[in-house]
């Protein structure tokens, strides 16, 4: 019942997604209290931005004739599919920024994409897998309020995780973490309030799902 977690932000301290993922694991830790986490977080340790051109340009090169570049490009990423097979349940904290999905997760699924075992004609190694995608957004980008489609990241991971590598994912979101942070946004701080506590409940009904929808028979024929 073993959990994959990623973190993206690129705070050491103080990260709202970090926070709200971590009420996640709590709540999924005790339902299965004795399996491991394997970690891994990107945005303090990020994959290197180059290792997506190697891996795809090894995957054309016959193996005797590849540089050591490409063939450390494609290693990491079969690392790292080593990692989504193995594992039973998944956990993403990916924080929007600047409009659009976080470099160092969008560089984690361009190097993961390269893997042959993550193709898109095939069921690939995290198909069927439960999974709790984490997202945080310092302004509010839902239906009716004037920013409305700004938020150019959610949509995207959903497809990735959902769609492409066929997740049974749920999505936990909390708007306005920058209230408190942007005075010009203090008005909405009783909103903020109701969104926080909202997302932390979501969270915790998260965690405890996320156990009780891991199947291990389908880890077992994925990984091994």
């Amino acid at each position: 019942m073993s959990l994959l977690r990623l973190d993206s932000s690129i705070r050491s301290e103080g990260s709202t997604s970090r926070a709200l993922a971590d009420i996640v694991e709590q709540h999924w830790r005790d339902a299965v209290p004795d399996s491991p986490v394997t970690r891994r977080h990107l945005g303090l340790a990020p994959l290197p931005s180059n290792a997506w051109a190697g891996a795809v340009t090894a995957s054309a090169t016959a193996e005797d004739r590849r540089t050591p570049f490409q063939q450390a490009a494609i290693d990491l990423a079969g690392t790292l599919v080593d990692e989504l097979a193995d594992a039973a349940a998944y956990l993403f904290a990916v924080p929007l920024y600047n409009f659009g999905v976080s470099q160092h997760f969008k560089t984690y699924v361009d190097l993961v994409s390269t893997d042959l075992r993550m193709v898109t004609d095939i069921a690939s190694v995290t198909s069927g897998k439960p999974g709790v995608l984490v997202t945080v957004q310092g302004g509010n980008y839902s239906p009716g309020t004037p920013k409305e489609g700004w938020d150019h990241a959610t949509a995207w991971m959903r497809r990735i995780l959902a769609d492409v590598w066929e997740l049974d994912l749920d999505v936990v979101t909390r708007e306005f973490t920058l209230v408190g942070v942007n005075p010009a946004l203090d008005q909405f701080a009783d909103m903020a309030e109701r969104i926080k506590s909202d997302a932390e409940n979501q969270a915790r009904e998260s965690g405890r799902t996320l156990a009780t929808r891991t199947r291990p028979e389908r880890v077992w024929a994925a990984g091994r």
